[in-house]
């Protein structure tokens, strides 16, 4: 029932059919309060300089927008960097170090799917999940970060960055919840908007492949596979974050007698403990030489200040 749920509710947000679109509109009145409220909180907040090169990419609305791979592909360029994200799914609370920059210290139940994914990609930086980005930012300064990436930390409005958002396109305009938008961009915020295809591009190489293969994935709007997809015996859609047990994959092999499960690095994190065959569809993204030139000039400003 939750899948089917989370299921519609994408749908509702990202391609309404007539019946979501007439729903959108008739609760549109809660959205244009609760976007007023968001409004009200943004003007209340007062960013607080942590000293130190603070980046955060995000999106405005809910779901998937290909924040992992960016924020790897931009960390991996810098030293003595950290990533901070909140780590949706996991099965802990609080703030916890996934990995010190030279090893992983948690399993993926601690951290969650996002944070495992950037300790493995981004081996050499140092990994924190917590709810509260601030004491993120504090724990990162005391193990001796320079830099800090934040994922989806637009709306930390009090906490000094730079701000990119990925440009996501909707059919639904609207913010919640009528629509899929958490936030706008509210005038006399400075944010770098950044277009997949322009600003960066997808790079997706096949691991591990065999002849049959089913896909099995739990990330948002999974449809967005599809142009990166080989021939698969099957589609199997899972919601975001799910955490899997090794007798649902077994089943979905079994059933379609396939080789492998054909996996995004966001599953596979989850699935490797299981010991069984898989074949990773690995998503990266190139970066535009722009974006760092707009990284390097916001930490040379910074350091001028401080000088």
């Amino acid at each position: 029932m939750r899948k089917e749920l989370v299921f519609w509710v994408e749908e509702y947000f990202y391609n309404p059919n007539s019946m979501q679109k007439l729903i959108s509109l008739l609760i549109s009145p809660l959205s244009y309060l609760y976007c007023f409220v968001m409004y009200l909180r943004y003007k209340t907040k007062k960013a607080q300089d942590f000293g130190i090169d603070i980046i955060s990419i995000g999106n405005l609305s809910v779901g998937g927008s290909g924040k992992t791979p960016l924020v790897s592909a931009l960390a991996s360029k810098y030293a003595n960097c950290a990533i901070i994200l909140r780590g949706y799914g996991r099965q802990s609370q609080g703030l916890y170090v996934v990995s010190d920059g030279e090893k992983i210290l948690t399993d993926v139940s601690i951290s969650g799917d996002e944070a495992m994914i950037y300790a493995k990609k981004v081996p050499n930086a140092i990994v924190i999940v917590s709810e509260d980005r601030k004491k993120g930012i504090q724990k990162a300064k005391e193990m001796g970060a320079k830099i800090i990436f934040l994922d989806d930390a637009y709306s930390k409005h009090d906490i000094k960055k730079l701000d990119f958002l990925i440009e996501v396109e909707s059919e639904n305009k609207f913010c919640l919840p009528s629509g899929a938008f958490r936030e706008r961009l509210w005038k006399g915020k400075e944010a770098v908007v950044l277009k997949e295809g322009i600003d960066f591009k997808r790079v997706v190489e096949l691991k591990n492949k065999s002849d049959k293969m089913s896909l099995i994935t739990a990330i948002a709007r999974p449809n967005r596979l599809n142009s990166y997809l080989p021939e698969v015996l099957s589609k199997n859609y899972f919601e975001d974050h799910h955490s899997f047990t090794k007798e649902e994959i077994a089943s979905i092999l079994k059933r379609d007698a396939s080789d492998s499960a054909l996996v995004t690095y966001k599953d596979f994190v989850k699935l490797e403990q299981f010991d069984l065959p898989l074949s990773l569809l690995d998503l990266d993204v190139e970066v535009s030489e722009n974006i760092f030139k707009t990284i390097d000039n916001y930490r040379g400003k910074n350091s001028a200040k401080k000088d």
